[in-house]
């Protein structure tokens, strides 16, 4: 590109502010709702604590491992897959493209489900999210919010920073009064989370929040998944960290100041979204409404984020040979149309899917923060193999002890995540990486190669091993019931 090119593309890049709120966007979803309650039946205040230090120190290591990538490696757009292809290779980096794909769209089927559930309470028809009559309504949505992102996704990623703002103010009007009425005798009695006040007891409290704190924290990547469109590179790295640090700040605010309202048993047995039962103790029925609009809102906005994110995430990859290539086409407003119909399409099976599902939402999300875990410690891995092997140091090498042990760090922590998610999270994810594929072999077939290396090969057997034990196992449970 010419320098006159790259001058006109850089004035009408994305900003900071905008990439900071689709960060923002993208992690602020229906999860910070239901944190007073999902902690509470896990812990008390000093495991909380500590929980959120372990997850803010792990996922701020790798916040700054997406900054440092997207200023090391800036040839690499749609970061999440373009580094794990970089660092592994074209199979690996394909499963992390598209399990981060079927991620985002897995987990925006939770998104409808929860709006459905919280209308409800009006509409009875929606039941708890599952019935006929919500599948058809949130599939409507689905296509509503797809013609929209069809008209450009610069447009859509301004008006997800006006949801961004809008979404935020009852959760932070939340943080205020909860503080003002947190009562210290309250805040006292449910420092522990159990009769047990041992180191292991604490622990296992501690081990019981992490995928909570996991699914909180997708979406830490937002804005390296959209570096080809920031206004100025190094953008990418500053707005993927002040996006995490502020929701960070709120995420563990909400959490805290809940143990100083209620006693522990009684947020455990809130009803979802609980953040509006804790402010209702407060100040009363109204209080449940505002939450309840926030979550529409909330979710809402970070469908549109992840919608976006999960489009973008084939597109790049198709332009890169790394998907087939119908993947790549744009429509006369540079929207990637056949990626973004992928997606819906996708959102859409999977939302008539839980017509047949006793415990859907429950096992979407489940699913969500399995695939989204292997995109994480790839990416990772690649920073660490970075500065160990000194690649893009060899000019500029001040940094390279910090980016080691950052590096380390989050590659320590994201393949903790995985142990403590025990093998069956690992299982579920093969159930949607083997028949994946079928995109990988296409992929190959167009570019006239050989469809697998002799590794490939292994790892595509093991793959399709792990999704046959993990579909005999979900048959086996559900003959169980």
């Amino acid at each position: 590109m010419s320098e006159t090119g790259s001058k006109a593309g850089a004035a009408r890049g994305v900003s900071l502010p905008i990439l900071t709120a689709m960060v923002v966007g993208s992690m602020v979803g229906a999860g910070v709702f239901s944190l007073p309650r999902n902690f509470a039946q896990a812990t008390g205040v000093l495991g909380a604590l500590v929980a959120w230090t372990i997850a803010g120190v792990g996922m701020l290591m790798l916040a700054f491992v997406f900054q440092t990538l997207a200023v090391r490696k800036p040839d690499l757009n749609a970061g999440v897959y373009a580094y794990a292809k970089e660092g592994f290779g074209q199979y690996p980096g394909f499963f992390s493209a598209f399990g981060y794909w079927a991620s985002a769209c897995v987990g925006n089927v939770t998104y409808w489900v929860l709006i459905k559930s919280t209308l409800g309470l009006v509409v009875p028809a929606f039941g708890e999210g599952a019935t006929i009559v919500a599948v058809v309504v949130s599939t409507v949505g689905v296509w509503g919010f797809h013609f929209m992102i069809l008209r450009g996704v610069r447009e859509a990623a301004r008006i997800n920073q006006i949801v961004t703002i809008a979404k935020l103010l009852p959760i932070l009007l939340f943080v205020v009064i909860v503080a003002v009425a947190l009562r210290g005798e309250v805040f006292g009695a449910n420092l522990w989370g159990g009769a047990g006040h041992s180191a292991g007891a604490l622990f296992d409290q501690i081990r019981a929040t992490m995928l909570v704190t996991v699914f909180v924290f997708l979406g830490v990547e937002g804005a390296s998944v959209y570096s080809r469109y920031a206004r100025v590179r190094t953008d990418v790295g500053r707005a993927t960290v002040l996006g995490f640090l502020a929701v960070l700040a709120l995420f563990a605010s909400v959490t805290i100041l809940s143990y100083g309202v209620l006693p522990k048993d009684n947020l455990a047995g809130l009803r979802q979204p609980s953040m509006g039962g804790v402010l209702e103790s407060v100040i009363g029925v109204w209080g449940a409404g505002l939450i309840g609009v926030g979550l529409i809102v909330s979710v809402l906005g970070a469908y549109l984020a992840w919608t976006l994110m999960a489009a973008e995430v084939l597109f790049v990859a198709a332009k890169d040979a790394d998907m087939p290539a119908f993947l790549a086409r744009e429509n006369r407003r540079n929207a990637p149309v056949a990626a973004l119909v992928m997606t819906s399409a996708l959102i859409t099976a999977v939302l008539f899917v839980t017509l047949f599902s006793d415990d859907a939402f429950t096992f979407t999300l489940e699913l969500t923060s399995a695939l989204s875990l292997i995109p994480y410690l790839l990416a990772a891995g690649y920073a660490l193999r970075l500065a160990l092997t000194g690649e893009t140091y060899d000019i500029e090498s001040r940094g390279r002890g910090k980016d080691l042990a950052v590096a380390a760090l989050a590659t320590v922590y994201t393949a903790f995540l995985i142990v403590v998610a025990g093998p069956k999270f690992l299982l579920l994810s093969c159930i949607i990486y083997a028949p994946g594929t079928i995109l990988f072999v296409l992929t190959r077939r167009e570019r006239g190669m050989r469809v697998f290396s002799p590794a490939e090969l292994v790892l595509f057997a093991v793959v399709v091993v792990g999704a046959v034990l993990a579909i005999v196992g979900l048959i086996a449970g559900w003959l169980a019931i």
